[in-house]
């Protein structure tokens, strides 16, 4: 067998570090903006005409057109949900499921009140809400995480 050559010794200098792009580090987060940026685009553009043409019979096609981007920030979001590691997806999921089950709890539980005399809110809360309460899970099973898990 004969030995083995090579093209010569390793070269003196340190290699350049290799070059990550911008869009590979934050595809999905660039995703999402663009997806956010044409549903809210899309949603000026709709209430304007709407408030233009209030009498108009196209106005019902015009109303759910928002929601064409609306879907493809769906698809963003549930793509970048996906590309989460093993403990990411932990915390997102009681995240969520806290979220879920409070926004439940704290939206049926002002049902009751409204039979008792509050006042009625629109059902257009219960999304805000749920983020509201999505996000401070999120922070909060992220702590914990890192409290019981710290070394």
């Amino acid at each position: 067998m004969p030995p083995a050559v090579f093209a010569g010794p390793p070269p003196q200098v340190p290699l350049a570090p290799p070059v990550v792009s911008v869009w590979i580090v934050y595809r999905g987060q660039i995703n999402f903006a663009l997806a956010m940026l044409a549903y809210l685009m899309v949603l000026v553009g709709a209430i304007t005409l709407i408030q233009a043409s209030p009498t108009a019979s196209w106005r019902y096609y015009v109303a759910i057109a928002p929601a064409i981007p609306g879907a493809f920030t769906l698809v963003v979001f549930v793509r970048a949900l996906t590309r989460l590691d093993d403990i990411s997806t932990r915390i997102q999921l009681a995240a969520f499921g806290l979220a879920l089950g409070g926004s439940a709890l704290a939206t049926f539980g002002y049902a009751f009140f409204e039979s008792v005399g509050l006042p009625h809110l629109s059902p257009a809360y219960v999304l805000p809400v749920m983020g509201i309460l999505w996000g401070l899970a999120t922070a909060f099973f992220t702590w914990r995480y890192k409290w019981r898990y710290r070394r």
